[in-house]
């Protein structure tokens, strides 16, 4: 576990949790990253004596601590303490996505050292998001702990029916996550927690902006006897800040938790997202007038029986449509396509005199009707005549245990796959030592591997040839760090290894615009993480108790060997950010108005070959160094909340995938409407 800074909140360990869904988020902006538990601490109440009140405050922190230092945290498959975990984790909480200028997820999670966000269209149309210098299709998707990952591609794997302010929290694992996530979590994973309470009955929020932009969300919440039941609709539009950048994005979910005895519970949730967006030049900047249509449909239920034995069984079903038009509105070239993933695990956990045991299993099936993508049948309806499967089954088992000031965790995955038909065996073992409440240091290790994508399988077009003769990926990582905190600062530093196999990268053979899909022979990664979080108000009360200072850096290098066919150009591998530096300072000017700044610079390394006036250029042009600078004000009226977000505030021209441009200066606004 690793304490992430991500703005103004203090952090704090708990000791023991309410047993109430909302109990640690019940107070006001102080935020626990925790693993998978975020919490809050209680208002302090303004004194004159600045001398008393850093007193007050102070105390009423130590009292948490020793009241709240028990909760339970899910790094790993069975539960364990917060001071006992051992894996680097940042959590966001819903407090700090309402401070942030963000309309989308993918807005949010550029604002994150250790997390790459190649954005192709802005406010969720489309990125690819990774950890720790992987791949989108490395880093698995999750909605409240169900893994959802795209089967077909990266691309689509945050197509899911969420407004922000559906969301509770975001988990993100950094590394290697098999035996926690499955197999699709091979860089690490990414967690989105939404709300379940009815403490807002209603919410409602409309925005707009530049480019014509306009979005708006509805939330309602009704509790009825055991079942707390909540609905959400959302809209964003606008016509884009280029050519064919245009887009629509529609979000609906319902969400039911049935509360029974003895803290067990069971969650269903039906959710539908629509996108339309214009696509310029995603793919390739030989066809910028590109089109994409996509629908998602899901349904999940998942149930929690028990506490010292817990049951814990779950079933889900995803389909992801998508039509793609490499020209707009043109049947030449035009892809139709249908994934499904769907269902079901059963994970147990019992708690006795030597630790926390856990086990379970789980089994998993990906289908893909398309006219493009898989192994050629007989047509299937008017627009399919290729078709793909497979099945995964994992069974894992976990132990952890703690000795006096040790915590020591061991587990193994074993995966079988239908399509590979063998079984593959994915150990972990990590240990965490703290030598006392303000310090901790922790190591892991873990082996790792990811499935090739259909994509990568079988994808073509005149630009793209994919391969079915692809190898699974594998990995083995390595991770040493140490935390330190006091109460007015907080500092982390973690150093990670990657040794990586057969690994699935698209490049281009000289000469040429073609993108084929390879497995590299070898891959090594390393990287070093750091961090320092600073409550400015024990240097200066006048700042307000909320103002903070937050500074992440991240340094990383990869290595490959030589392709099995010789390439010029590779697309996600060796196209890694190098360095990523981010800044958050959030700070109030008067009472309920707060301004927040998020600043971030980056490099990536590898190149692109440039379109000019149509024509591809044969030498590779270096990605170029940037930085940007976003705000965001806040003002809060009795149940109003008024916004205003400026991004790209000095109007930087970059972009984050070769030939695809990203926005330039962009204020938006909004009004949103809570009643409790």
């Amino acid at each position: 576990m690793k304490q992430r800074q991500f703005n103004q909140n203090q952090g704090f360990r708990f000791k023991r949790f309410v047993r109430k869904s909302y109990a640690a988020f019940n107070s006001l902006n102080k935020a626990v990253t925790i693993g998978v538990v975020v919490g809050s601490v209680l208002t302090v109440a303004h004194t004159t004596n600045a001398v008393a009140q850093t007193t007050d405050i102070q105390q009423r922190s130590e009292l948490m601590e020793k009241e709240l230092d028990e909760v339970m945290v899910t790094a790993s498959r069975a539960e364990m303490p917060l001071n006992e975990t051992a894996k680097t984790i940042t959590v966001i909480t819903k407090e700090q996505i309402s401070q942030a200028p963000v309309r989308s997820i993918e807005d949010l999670l550029v604002y994150l050292a250790g997390v790459d966000v190649i954005q192709r269209g802005p406010h969720g149309v489309q990125a690819d998001i990774s950890v720790r210098g992987g791949t989108a299709d490395q880093t698995a998707v999750l909605l409240n702990g169900i893994n959802l990952t795209n089967a077909q591609t990266g691309h689509y794997s945050y197509d899911l029916p969420i407004n922000l302010s559906d969301i509770e929290r975001i988990e993100i694992i950094q590394g290697s996550s098999s035996l926690i996530y499955g197999v699709s979590a091979f860089a690490g994973g990414i967690n989105i927690i939404t709300k379940k309470d009815a403490d807002t009955r209603a919410y409602l929020r409309a925005g707009a902006g530049g480019h014509d932009l306009f979005e708006a969300e509805a939330r309602g919440a009704l509790k009825t006897g055991i079942a707390t039941n909540t609905l959400s609709f959302g809209y964003k539009t606008s016509n884009g800040y280029i050519a064919n950048s245009d887009y629509d994005i529609y979000n609906a979910l319902w969400q039911t938790r049935l509360s029974l005895e003895n803290q067990s519970k069971i969650d269903f949730q039906l959710g539908y997202n629509n996108k339309r967006y214009g696509a310029n030049t995603f793919y390739s900047p030989a066809y910028p007038n590109q089109y994409d249509r996509t629908d998602t449909y899901l349904g999940t239920v998942k149930g929690t029986f028990g506490r010292q034995f817990k049951i814990m069984p779950a079933l889900y079903w995803v389909r992801h449509h998508d039509q793609f038009d490499l020209i707009k509105n043109s049947t030449s070239g035009r892809n139709y396509h249908r994934n499904d993933t769907y269902g079901s695990s059963l994970n147990l956990q019992y708690k006795w005199r030597w630790g926390t045991t856990s086990a379970g299993g789980e089994m998993r099936r990906d289908e893909i009707l398309s006219s493009n993508i898989g192994k050629n049948i007989s047509r299937h309806g008017a627009y399919y005549s290729k078709y793909d499967s497979r099945t995964n089954t994992s069974i894992a088992a976990e132990h952890s245990m703690r000795i006096e000031q040790f915590t020591l965790s061991v587990g193994m995955m074993a995966n079988y796959s239908s399509n590979e038909d063998t079984w593959r065996y994915l150990p972990a073992a990590s240990v965490s030592y703290a030598p006392d409440e303000r310090l901790k240091f922790h190591t892991s290790w873990s082996k790792g591997m990811r499935q090739p994508t259909f994509t990568d399988l079988y994808y073509k077009d005149p630009t793209h040839l994919g391969n079915d003769s692809l190898k699974t990926e594998r990995s083995e990582n390595l991770e040493l760090g140490f935390k330190y905190r006091n109460h007015f600062m907080s500092a982390y530093l973690t150093g990670y290894l990657m040794w990586g196999k057969d690994m699935i990268d698209w490049a281009q053979r000289p000469n040429s615009d073609v993108w084929e899909s390879h497995n590299l022979f070898k891959v090594n990664k390393q990287g070093v993480e750091m961090g320092v979080r600073f409550n400015l108000y024990y240097l200066w009360d006048k700042l307000g108790e909320n103002t903070t200072l937050s500074l992440d850096y991240v340094r990383q290098h990869q290595k490959r060997n030589k392709m099995e066919l010789g390439v010029d150009n590779s697309s996600f591998i060796m196209d890694y950010l190098r360095d990523k530096f981010t800044v958050s300072l959030t700070h109030s000017i008067i009472d309920n108005l707060s301004v927040s700044w998020y600043f971030r610079m980056q490099k990536r390394m590898g190149g692109y070959k440039r379109y000019r006036n149509g024509a591809l250029e044969q030498h590779l042009t270096p990605y170029p160094f940037y930085s940007l600078l976003d705000a965001k004000i806040n003002y809060r009226l009795k149940a109003f909340d008024f916004n205003l977000s400026v991004n790209n505030l000095y109007n930087r021209h970059y972009f984050d995938r070769g030939n695809i441009p990203q926005s330039g200066f962009w204020m938006m606004g909004g009004v949103s409407y809570t009643f409790n």
